[in-house]
């Protein structure tokens, strides 16, 4: 068996492709398996590793290099061969590390970024447990080769970063270098560069972790060698004894630590504060020395630095005692220092109200020294809001701290000076202009959330006891709340939703519910008494349903007020009140059917039958008298729990929208189609929409042209439409892929032809090819050309009413009345086909089909005569019009949606039958000018067939003539084609087959023998009839314009295109003109001879001709 040859070696990566190897694998996805099928990661690695020593790479690609190594480390390294590659990168850094910096190849920044990303590879791989541990001995034996260079001016960055990665090494693996402790605190005394923080926190760390695990040894010790290094054997065993601490040494390491702070930055003191303050407490030292020592830099303007203290202060709270009032006031100098940033100073707020809470719930008497600086928490005027919200948290705490202590019995001077409701009021200064400003300002937010603070900050949501509620009842601060509330509603209407919701978040708090309920009572008693009787009475209404809801309240204050606005709008109805009077009389009876809901009949029944019988009598709206006289007969008639049933059941059948929407000022309570439509697939199954017309043709394909590799210059067909003048917005416009706008600029620049002889003949071609396009309207402007196409719409009874799920029996004479229906049926359509928006059809309503129609089930009852089944049938069809406007003239199909609702309430939607769209549904009429008489237009229409089959022609006379549409601001230029077909049919079928399909589009006959035949028929009229030319010489003549390089012959046709008379009979033409939209036209010459006839097509839409040779083999061979 022969060895398998070994892969040639991989290309290596120039320092372009790293660049792009390196986004490609940042993006994902295909960028990314481009590179790895070409190069597996294995094979990768060792690229980038190699490249790492690489002089010709530049020091930038290096470090990029490097960070994309760490950032996919996990990738590279997952692999069989990864114990090789960590190997070569620690041998890469070693190289790096030994070699002389020449500030080109080799420098301090590539050496330290070297070292990060190893140290940062090791980690996330977790080497030390999941590999040898000799990877980590070998790192850490190189990094402390670098730190072991104190006081050494040149490298003391490189050295402060080694000093780093050997502290993270330490945090992922505790108590990694506590054998060389030692030596590590002798390179923290003989360090003396800036770099020794990086050494003090380094010592420190291990210090931290000898503390936490508990660890007896000397610190003093260095007879453990610090290179090379081992790794401590109790490290690498499973049972990790713990023998006790040496607290002689370890006090004595933290006196020198101590000894330290100065030479530190605030973050690194962040971090030895977070190592000392456990040792501290583990080691019992006295808390006095760390006061003394950190106490003062409170008074820094470093909020790092604060917080410091402040989390000193949470390990030695009982050192601390008596500064918590210096504490505060230096917390709020900090947040009223205006050159600060704003988030410092919302730092010390929060830092000051947590403080603030600590100390209450540590010990209620030392809080008299929040209480005596609450003066100073008011917000200044130029306060930013968020600042003036938590001041005025503040305030709200220092409220409560009054409110508790007055209650245990306490009269000190602190607490006996302030007045909880003078707080409350003053605070509220500062965001006053909630009142002028919309409701929902941020002011207005900041106002109602401090009033919520006020409130209900003493309570707690876990806390049950209903004693507490009890209280907040009966406090002055929510009395106050509530004269408050009152006189807001009063003044600024326009709060009434912003107060509601205030109210909505009481009522959904379970233990603070009463409070809602006890605001909303207070609303009946003082508000409801003093409202104006105008129109924006209308606003109050989110409170009135609120009310209604509430089966504590009493309604009749509220019946009154309502009788009363219903007796005001009677009165100020007039011409000029409008919807008015039905929208605010609407909203008046959704209250009134919120009381019938949740209160008892026997509150509601005197006052509230008063008002609805006044509604019924004298209320100008129609719609708001009938739904009166309904709610009036159902409280007379319907006991109140089985109304309130059926008003419920009515909510979840017709969706009615809810009364708690306080976020709408006039929605109109009234009944609304809920949203929730049942789908079902097979509806198509029993909901028929049929053509009236079937199409010649089932065309199950249509033309689409790709716009892959097409240069600027578009073909022919698509340079249809363009702008005489084509502004920006306009270019934006353009819809079709037939229509191209260009600038009057561009088409100056265009090469120009060289001028044409024009004669009489073509002058008068291309007036009236002006005339005619200028009355074509331009679809991007205007409403372009419409078809129609008639279609029926009919429901199978038995289907349906099996979907429905209903069992129905019937006898054939009571089917009628069991016969389903369906109302207010909306069919929406969709094309992906180029036809433009298709509006929407809707029927209001259609009758299901009767169960007698099917062939089986024919009864002797039901014979009647043709016309009257005819009649029959059309009662249960309803017939739909789809209107399309097409950017192409190309077939297609049109997707139908239906939504309908069947009788019992439910909604239906689906998807129905497509509509298939033929080329035959394309096909208009000319457009005939308002000024041509009516007996002028057959000569019109065939003078227009004449210029069009001109124009259309391969040698048009014409050249590259422009016309402009209807509006004058686009412009249609005319590229025609042309074809050929043979047909092998009777003279006597085609013209029968064309008077039935093409009649309207005949716009001239040649021949007598032929004019003999359609005249005949009586059905082609109105049209040109020429006799004075025989049939062969009109054939010919029109098709001497046919001259031209390419032709096709056909049977007895000679190369000039006439048709030899040896074995047929030329009994003249029928000349036909189709408008295909949205500015196309479509020209037929067909030369009739006895058994066969030869259409000459002409167009100026090529894409057309791929459907015409179909369409005209379905109408004349089929």
């Amino acid at each position: 068996m022969t060895e398998k040859p070994t892969p040639p070696p991989l290309k290596p990566l120039s320092p372009l492709d790293w660049e792009t190897l390196i986004d490609d694998f940042q993006c994902g996805g295909p960028r990314y398996r481009k590179w790895t099928s070409l190069y597996p990661l294995p094979s990768l690695l060792d690229l980038l590793l190699t490249a790492l020593l690489r002089k010709d790479f530049p020091l930038s690609l290096k470090i990029q290099l490097l960070l994309f190594l760490e950032e996919f480390s996990d990738s590279f390294f997952d692999h069989e061969n990864q114990s090789h590659f960590l190997d070569r990168l620690i041998d890469t850094l070693r190289i790096v590390i030994q070699a002389p910096v020449d500030g080109v190849h080799i420098t301090f920044t590539f050496k330290e970024q070297l070292m990060v990303s190893t140290t940062s590879i090791l980690l996330c791989l977790d080497a030390f447990d999941n590999f040898e541990a000799r990877y980590t001995v070998r790192l850490v034996e190189l990094l402390l080769t670098v730190v072991n260079r104190p006081n050494h001016g040149l490298d003391r960055h490189t050295r402060a970063i080694a000093c780093e990665c050997l502290r993270e090494l330490e945090r992922a693996n505790p108590c990694l270098l506590s054998e060389i402790v030692g030596h590590l605190w002798g390179l923290c005394q003989n360090e003396r560069t800036h770099a020794s923080q990086s050494y003090i926190l380094l010592f420190t760390s291990v210090i931290h972790n000898i503390v936490a695990q508990k660890l007896n040894l000397s610190i003093l010790n260095t007879s453990v060698p610090m290179v090379p290094f081992n790794v401590p054997q109790w490290l690498m065993s499973s049972n990790k004894e713990i023998s006790g601490l040496n607290f002689k040494e370890l006090r004595r390491a933290m006196a020198f630590l101590l000894e330290w702070p100065h030479v530190m930055t605030a973050c690194g003191m962040m971090e030895f504060m977070s190592m000392i303050l456990p040792v501290a407490v583990a080691l019992e030292l006295q808390p006095s020395m760390l006061k003394v020592q950190f106490f003062g830099m409170i008074y820094s303007y470093d909020p790092v630095l604060c917080h410091v203290v402040l989390m000193m202060y949470l390990h030695f709270l009982d050192a601390f005692d008596g500064q918590e009032g210096e504490i505060c006031r230096r917390l709020l100098l900090i947040s009223r220092e205006a050159q600060h940033y704003l988030v410092f100073r919302l730092l010390a707020i929060q830092w000051l109200l947590g403080f603030s809470k600590l100390i209450f719930c540590k010990e209620v008497e030392k809080s008299r020294s929040v209480i005596r600086l609450c003066s100073t928490f008011y917000p200044n005027l130029f306060d930013p809001l968020a600042l003036k919200a938590l001041k005025l948290d503040l305030l709200a705490f220092c409220s409560i701290c009054v409110d508790i202590l007055r209650s245990e019995g306490s009269s000190h001077k602190e607490v006996d000076s302030v007045n909880p409701v003078q707080l409350f009021e003053d605070g509220l200064v500062c965001v006053s202009s909630f009142k002028w400003l919309p409701p929902g300002s941020t002011e207005t937010a900041v106002m109602f959330r401090t009033l919520y603070k006020f409130v209900i900050s003493a309570s707690s949501h876990s806390d049950y006891d209903p004693s507490t509620t009890t209280y907040l009842l009966d406090s002055i601060i929510f009395c106050t709340l509530e004269g408050m509330l009152v006189n807001m509603m009063l003044d600024c209407w326009q709060l009434v939703p912003v107060v509601v919701a205030f109210v909505d978040r009481f009522l959904s708090c379970k233990k603070h519910s009463w409070l809602g309920e006890r605001l909303l009572q207070k609303f009946d008693e003082h508000l409801l008494p003093k409202v104006r009787m105008d129109y924006k009475l209308i606003s109050y209404f989110p409170l009135f349903d609120r009310i209604s809801e509430n089966k504590t309240i009493p309604p009749l204050r509220l019946l009154d007020l309502l009788t009363n606005f219903m007796f005001f709008l009677v009165e100020r109805h007039g011409p000029n009140t409008g919807m008015k009077s039905w929208s605010h009389g609407s909203r008046v009876l959704g209250v009134c059917r919120t009381m019938l809901i949740h209160q008892h009949s026997s509150r509601l029944f005197l006052r509230l039958s008063r008002m609805l019988a006044f509604t019924c009598l004298y209320y100008p709206d129609l719609e708001v008298r009938d739904n009166a006289r309904i709610y009036l007969r159902m409280l007379i008639c319907i006991p109140g729990k089985k109304l309130r049933n059926i008003l419920n059941l009515g909510d979840l059948i017709l969706g009615i929208s809810p009364s708690s929407q306080s976020s709408s000022f006039y929605s109109v309570q009234s009944p609304r189609l809920s949203q929730k439509f049942k789908t079902f697939r097979n509806l198509s199954s029993c909901i028929h929409l049929e053509r009236v017309t079937p199409l010649l043709v089932k065309q199950l394909w249509s033309l689409s042209l790709s716009s892959f590799g097409v240069s600027n210059s578009k073909p022919a067909y698509l340079e249809g439409v363009q702008d005489s003048e084509a502004p920006a917005e306009e270019n934006e416009s353009a819809e079709s892929s037939s229509t191209e706008i260009i600038p009057e600029m561009g088409r100056i620049s265009q090469p120009q032809e060289p001028l044409r002889v024009m004669d009489s003949k073509i002058a008068e071609i291309l007036n009236t090819l002006r005339n005619y396009f200028s009355y074509i309207p331009d679809f991007r402007y205007m409403p372009g050309l419409r078809v129609r196409i008639n279609c029926s719409l009919r429901l199978e009874s038995s289907n349906f009413i099996r979907m429905l799920g209903i069992d129905t029996t019937a006898s054939p004479l009571e089917e009628i009345d069991v016969l389903p229906a369906i109302h207010a049926t909306v069919l929406k359509f969709s094309s992906s086909a180029p036809y433009g928006p298709i509006p929407s059809y809707r029927i209001p309503f259609l009758l299901g089909e009767g169960y007698g129609n099917n062939a089986s089930q024919n009864l002797s009852l039901s014979i009647v005569p043709v016309e009257n089944g005819t009649r029959e049938e059309d009662k249960f069809r309803a017939s739909v019009a789809i209107e399309l406007e097409p950017r192409v003239p190309t077939p297609g199909v049109v997707d139908v949606h239906i939504e309908t609702n069947a009788e019992n309430g439910q909604i239906i939607e689906g998807q129905l039958q497509g509509i298939t769209v033929g080329i035959e549904d394309m096909f208009l009429k000319a457009i005939v000018p308002p000024d041509i008489a009516e007996d002028a237009i057959p000569r019109y229409k065939l003078d227009l067939f004449t210029a069009l089959w001109e124009a259309c022609g391969t040698c048009s006379n014409t050249g590259r003539e422009i016309f402009s549409l209807k509006g004058s601001k686009g412009v249609a230029a005319i590229s025609g084609t042309r074809s050929v077909k043979l047909l092998d049919i009777p003279a006597a079928s085609l013209v029968q087959a064309t008077e039935r399909h093409l009649a309207c589009f005949v716009v001239g006959v040649t021949g007598e023998p032929l004019i003999d035949i359609v005249q005949g028929g009586g059905i082609i009229q109105n049209i040109i009839w020429d006799t004075t030319s025989d049939a062969s010489h009109d054939s010919t003549s029109v098709a001497n314009f046919d001259t031209g390089p390419l032709f096709l012959t056909y049977n007895d046709e000679d190369a000039k295109g006439h048709v030899s008379n040896g074995r047929r009979r030329n009994l003249g033409c029928i000349l036909i003109l189709i408008v295909l939209p949205p500015r196309f036209h479509l020209l037929f010459q067909m030369e009739v001879c006895d058994d066969s006839t030869l259409v000459r097509i002409r167009t100026d839409h090529w894409p057309s001709l791929a459907y015409i040779d179909d369409y005209l083999e379905a109408l004349y061979l089929s």
